[in-house]
Protein backbone atom coordinates (compact mmCIF):
# COMPACT_ATOMS: atom_id res chain seq x y z
CA UNK A 1 0.00 0.00 0.00
CA UNK A 2 2.91 2.38 0.86
CA UNK A 3 4.21 1.92 -2.76
CA UNK A 4 0.91 2.91 -4.59
CA UNK A 5 1.02 5.92 -1.96
CA UNK A 6 4.72 6.81 -3.33
CA UNK A 7 3.68 7.05 -6.79
CA UNK A 8 0.88 8.56 -6.44
CA UNK A 9 2.63 11.25 -4.41
CA UNK A 10 5.79 11.09 -7.44
CA UNK A 11 2.67 11.52 -10.02
CA UNK A 12 0.90 14.49 -8.39
CA UNK A 13 3.99 16.04 -7.37
CA UNK A 14 5.10 16.64 -10.91
CA UNK A 15 2.11 17.66 -12.01
CA UNK A 16 2.26 20.28 -9.55
CA UNK A 17 5.55 20.93 -10.86
CA UNK A 18 4.20 20.85 -14.84
CA UNK A 19 1.44 23.24 -13.91
CA UNK A 20 3.61 25.86 -12.22
CA UNK A 21 5.36 25.67 -15.59
CA UNK A 22 1.92 26.31 -17.61
CA UNK A 23 0.98 29.10 -15.74
CA UNK A 24 4.04 31.03 -16.21
CA UNK A 25 3.80 30.32 -19.70
CA UNK A 26 0.46 31.41 -20.21
CA UNK A 27 0.78 34.36 -17.78
CA UNK A 28 3.71 35.60 -19.59
CA UNK A 29 1.60 35.41 -23.34
CA UNK A 30 -0.77 37.46 -21.32
CA UNK A 31 1.42 39.76 -20.12
CA UNK A 32 3.07 40.13 -23.40
CA UNK A 33 -0.17 40.55 -25.34
CA UNK A 34 -1.14 43.18 -22.67
CA UNK A 35 2.70 45.17 -24.51
CA UNK A 36 0.96 44.90 -27.85
CA UNK A 37 -2.04 46.47 -26.60
CA UNK A 38 -4.84 43.56 -27.34
CA UNK A 39 -4.61 41.74 -24.25
CA UNK A 40 -5.03 37.80 -24.41
CA UNK A 41 -7.76 36.88 -22.40
CA UNK A 42 -7.99 33.64 -23.38
CA UNK A 43 -4.37 33.38 -21.91
CA UNK A 44 -5.30 34.74 -18.57
CA UNK A 45 -8.37 32.75 -18.08
CA UNK A 46 -6.29 29.47 -18.68
CA UNK A 47 -3.90 30.62 -16.46
CA UNK A 48 -6.73 31.28 -13.78
CA UNK A 49 -8.57 28.02 -14.29
CA UNK A 50 -4.92 26.19 -14.05
CA UNK A 51 -3.90 27.77 -10.47
CA UNK A 52 -7.35 26.46 -8.88
CA UNK A 53 -6.37 23.00 -10.23
CA UNK A 54 -2.68 23.00 -8.80
CA UNK A 55 -3.93 24.09 -5.82
CA UNK A 56 -6.33 20.98 -5.86
CA UNK A 57 -3.20 18.94 -6.74
CA UNK A 58 -1.22 20.43 -3.86
CA UNK A 59 -3.43 19.45 -1.35
CA UNK A 60 -3.74 15.80 -2.95
CA UNK A 61 -0.10 15.74 -2.84
CA UNK A 62 -0.05 16.12 0.53
CA UNK A 63 -2.48 13.41 1.73
CA UNK A 64 -0.87 10.92 -0.66
CA UNK A 65 2.78 11.80 1.04
CA UNK A 66 0.96 11.36 4.56
CA UNK A 67 0.64 7.40 3.31
CA UNK A 68 4.08 7.41 1.17
CA UNK A 69 5.99 9.09 3.94
CA UNK A 70 4.06 7.98 6.82
CA UNK A 71 6.29 8.50 10.39
CA UNK A 72 8.77 10.96 8.30
CA UNK A 73 7.18 14.39 9.63
CA UNK A 74 10.11 16.51 8.37
CA UNK A 75 8.32 15.04 4.59
CA UNK A 76 5.38 15.05 5.13
CA UNK A 77 5.81 18.26 6.65
CA UNK A 78 7.09 19.60 3.88
CA UNK A 79 4.83 18.12 1.76
CA UNK A 80 1.98 19.60 3.86
CA UNK A 81 3.78 23.52 3.16
CA UNK A 82 2.61 22.53 -0.71
CA UNK A 83 -1.00 23.64 0.03
CA UNK A 84 0.36 26.41 2.28
CA UNK A 85 1.96 28.41 0.26
CA UNK A 86 -0.34 27.74 -2.55
CA UNK A 87 -3.27 29.07 -0.42
CA UNK A 88 -0.94 32.13 0.79
CA UNK A 89 0.00 32.72 -2.91
CA UNK A 90 -3.50 33.06 -3.80
CA UNK A 91 -4.44 35.25 -0.96
CA UNK A 92 -1.59 37.97 -1.96
CA UNK A 93 -2.90 37.94 -5.53
CA UNK A 94 -5.93 39.74 -4.43
CA UNK A 95 -4.28 42.03 -2.20
CA UNK A 96 -5.10 45.88 -2.85
CA UNK A 97 -1.29 46.27 -2.73
CA UNK A 98 0.66 45.72 -5.83
CA UNK A 99 3.89 45.12 -4.11
CA UNK A 100 2.17 42.73 -1.94
CA UNK A 101 0.50 40.65 -4.71
CA UNK A 102 4.23 40.69 -6.84
CA UNK A 103 4.88 38.03 -4.13
CA UNK A 104 2.17 35.86 -6.01
CA UNK A 105 4.99 34.81 -8.83
CA UNK A 106 7.91 34.62 -5.93
CA UNK A 107 5.75 31.78 -4.00
CA UNK A 108 5.13 30.32 -7.53
CA UNK A 109 8.93 29.47 -7.40
CA UNK A 110 8.87 28.13 -4.06
CA UNK A 111 5.75 25.77 -4.50
CA UNK A 112 7.55 24.48 -7.55
CA UNK A 113 10.80 23.57 -5.68
CA UNK A 114 8.92 22.41 -2.72
CA UNK A 115 7.03 20.03 -5.24
CA UNK A 116 10.62 18.67 -6.60
CA UNK A 117 11.87 17.96 -3.67
CA UNK A 118 8.92 15.99 -2.94
CA UNK A 119 8.47 14.32 -6.06
CA UNK A 120 11.86 13.59 -5.68
CA UNK A 121 12.19 12.08 -2.06
CA UNK A 122 9.04 9.69 -4.20
CA UNK A 123 11.37 8.34 -6.73
CA UNK A 124 14.40 7.64 -3.84
CA UNK A 125 11.63 5.74 -2.05
CA UNK A 126 10.92 3.76 -5.16
CA UNK A 127 13.91 2.99 -5.85
CA UNK A 128 14.54 5.44 -9.33
CA UNK A 129 17.78 6.79 -10.07
CA UNK A 130 19.95 4.73 -7.73
CA UNK A 131 23.10 4.21 -8.80
CA UNK A 132 24.27 0.41 -10.11
CA UNK A 133 27.64 -0.75 -8.14
CA UNK A 134 29.69 -2.28 -11.11
CA UNK A 135 29.22 -6.43 -11.01
CA UNK A 136 26.51 -5.99 -8.53
CA UNK A 137 23.47 -8.24 -9.79
CA UNK A 138 20.76 -6.44 -11.76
Amino acid sequence: MTRAFQWATLVLATLVVIGVVLQVYFIAVYMLSLLDGAANTDALDIHEGLGGAVHGVEILTFLAAIGAFWKRWGLIGLAFSLPVVGTIQLGVVEADDEWASGLHGLLALFVMVIASIVAHRAMHDLGMGRRRTPGAPG
